[in-house]
């Protein structure tokens, strides 16, 4: 005997599809009484339409129907992917083998035939019911899934992103050579070079110029002057080291040695000079430029846990600092030993010794306007940027 179980059985729709009425009553009263919800259908196109309007969980299906027999039904059914699934069982008195053949070929779940025991069709209604819900239970599973590697690639792309962009803003702040080093987890990067010429760069008289500018016009304008030279930087393949207030550091021949450094940095002297005199104080004066090149080795890189920057120490960055301490508006002064690098590609004028804080003194040079050097073999095209009227000459 089989036993009812109406906690699973009374929340399953069985839709009972035959053109005798007495065999859907007499099937109703064997499925309801275990529990199961049944609705009843004469015909072929009314079960259609049943199953339209609410999808059942199980059809047990007669094939010999007027106008449209079991067999149109399943056809139809099995053709339309919102009811390809439900199960159908063929109940029928034709027992011929091809007609058992053609149902399992249309997808036939199951196949009774009349006159059937109570007990038989209960069995099997109980086994398709029991696969359809493992059917359900799969496809809710892969579903949830689906949803969840979606949600997943989702996440690695937005972590791709954002990895790139870490990546782009470390390669904006460091050398690229130096942020590969640190990617790669090494701690404190230090490495010694010994052909090195480095720039140091002042705005003459600009913390006069600040104390007149709101700090927005303040920020734009240095901005402005900095893109400027970032530019140059990159057109003579130069490493900026970073910018104090208005001051503004270069380097060549880091991380990467390069045989022309200091003709490179003499270059990119002379572009600056001429470039800051598009900017005009608001007094209408052109700015000016105060610049000390000094070349020998350095020892460069990444010290630190945070806010990492690519600095250079030594002598040699300290008589650069000086160079342009103790120059002149307008001028670009060299060290005796950028002298030597130079003195076969560029005009160069003696200034005379100076003294260092030491109290030695050494003999430093003037580096001649651009119109007298043809040495610089890339000259930079006019760059455009937005400027202010009230800041910017014509």
């Amino acid at each position: 005997m089989i036993t009812a179980e109406p906690h699973v059985n009374e929340d399953v729709d069985i839709l009972l599809v035959d053109d005798i009425p007495d065999n859907l009553r007499v099937l109703s009263a064997i499925l309801e009484i275990e529990g199961y919800r049944c609705r009843k259908a004469i015909s072929g196109a009314l079960a259609l339409n049943a199953i339209a309007l609410a999808p059942p969980d199980l059809i047990l299906l007669d094939i010999t129907m007027p106008t449209m027999d079991g067999f149109a039904v399943c056809h139809q059914l099995k053709a339309d992917p919102a009811t390809q699934s439900i199960p159908v069982i063929f109940l029928t008195a034709r027992d011929a083998e091809a007609e058992k053949e053609k149902a399992f070929q249309l997808g036939a779940a199951d196949y009774i035939v009349k006159p059937f025991m109570a007990y038989e069709v209960l069995l099997r209604v109980k086994h398709q019911l029991a696969l359809r819900r493992q059917q359900l239970q799969l496809e809710a599973q892969n579903q949830q899934l689906q949803a969840e590697i979606k949600e997943r690639q989702l996440v690695e792309a937005e972590l791709r992103r954002q990895r790139q962009r870490s990546e782009e803003l470390l390669t904006n702040v460091l050398p690229f050579q130096i942020a590969q080093r640190l990617k790669e987890r090494e701690q404190a990067i230090a490495d010694h070079f010994d052909g090195v010429t480095i720039l140091f760069a002042d705005i003459v008289d600009f913390s006069t110029v600040a104390a007149k500018l709101a700090p927005c016009e303040l920020v734009q304008l240095l901005n402005r002057m900095f893109s400027r030279f970032d530019e140059l930087a990159a057109t003579y393949k130069l490493e900026k080291i970073k910018t104090i207030g208005d001051a503004y550091m270069v380097a060549a021949g880091v991380p990467t040695p390069r045989p022309d450094h200091a003709q490179a940095i003499a270059c990119m002297a002379l572009e600056m000079q001429t470039t800051i005199r598009d900017f005009c104080r608001p007094d209408g004066r052109p700015f000016e430029l105060r610049i000390g090149i000094n070349s020998g080795s350095v020892v460069a890189g990444v010290i630190g846990i945070r806010k990492f920057i690519y600095d250079l120490w030594g002598d040699t960055v300290n008589i650069a600092s000086f160079m342009e301490t103790t120059g002149e508006a307008g001028k670009i002064q060299v060290s005796e030993l950028t002298y030597a690098h130079l003195k076969d590609h560029f005009t160069l004028a003696p200034r005379g010794p100076i003294r260092l804080k030491s109290g030695d003194s050494i003999t430093t040079y003037w580096l001649a306007e651009q119109e007298q050097n043809s040495a610089c073999c890339h000259p930079v095209a006019a760059l455009e940027y937005p400027t202010s009227p009230a800041l910017c000459c014509g």
